[in-house]
């Protein structure tokens, strides 16, 4: 069991390394390339540092074990928040936080939270019709942050604009250096999601016997994966914060990647296990 349970941890930190080193980076530098904004580029990160949730709650999905991904969801998400304010008051941006957009995305994000905590109080089965319940909430969710981004964050689009202006006129060998990034970062990404892939079906062979025939508890392997998973965010929360010369579209950045990551983790990945399980 011992030797189940190294395996387990060392293909969760491989997964997170893989992600935080290979895909996250590259999808971040892909992002600088292509000029996005704060906005955008933390929903990109958000994403990409919930591939490990992705992959560990797929996993748990198609073996049958639900319950170690709805824990390992909602550790995730508690961790993620409590690393997120962490890394705030680490970079003493704390005032930052009185932003109306960081505010309402981190109601938000603490709605996150409550969501799944009352469905396991109330020990709610969790079955198919859940997957377009979340679906919507997801829908809802992302209405509100654009609307709340559209009319608070005039003044970031402004001078992104001016940053676009400023960058417009680009010589010819500019644009070939730029396109020929491009490409390395797509090669990059792909070869980090075969990776994943690989080490996501020892993974699963790990889950499957600890589950199984050792009778580990799914709260105790839920709870440990939701720790491990959730260290990219943390990476990627410290990075968003020192990328900018302006603090308020560094932590405007973190927090989106915070809200985006939560609401993937709970609408879109707990979707997918709850339709691999009920249905395969």
């Amino acid at each position: 069991m011992v030797g189940e349970f190294i395996k387990l941890v060392i293909c969760s930190i491989l997964i997170v390394l893989i992600s935080k080193y290979i895909l996250a980076n590259n999808l971040r530098n892909l992002a600088k390339v292509i000029k996005l904004t704060p906005n955008t580029t933390g929903n990109i990160s958000g994403m990409a540092t919930s591939i490990p949730e992705l992959l560990t709650t797929t996993i748990s999905g198609f073996k049958g074990l639900l319950e170690t991904s709805i824990y390992n969801i909602l550790s995730s998400n508690i961790i993620n928040l409590i690393l997120y304010i962490i890394s705030v008051f680490m970079n003493k941006n704390q005032r930052i936080l009185k932003n109306k957009v960081i505010k309402i995305e981190v109601i938000l994000v603490f709605i996150t939270i409550f969501i799944p905590i009352i469905l396991n109080i109330t020990k709610q089965e969790l079955n198919i019709y859940y997957v377009f319940i979340f679906i919507g909430l997801y829908l809802f969710f992302k209405l509100i942050d654009n609307l709340v981004h559209k009319k608070y964050l005039n003044q970031t689009k402004i001078l992104e604009d001016r940053k676009n202006i400023i960058n417009y006129k680009k010589t010819s060998e500019d644009n070939k250096i730029k396109e020929n990034k491009k490409l390395k970062y797509v090669i990059y990404i792909i070869f980090a999601g075969i990776l994943l892939f690989l080490i996501g079906n020892i993974l699963s062979n790990s889950l499957e016997i600890l589950c199984n025939k050792f009778n580990v508890s799914q709260f105790i392997i839920g709870v440990l994966l939701g720790i491990v998973t959730s260290v990219p965010e943390f990476i990627t929360f410290f990075e968003a914060q020192r990328n900018y010369k302006e603090k308020e579209e560094g932590v405007i950045e973190a927090t989106n990647n915070l809200l985006s990551s939560n609401m993937i983790n709970l609408f879109i990945i707990q979707s997918i296990g709850i339709f691999i399980l009920n249905i395969f």
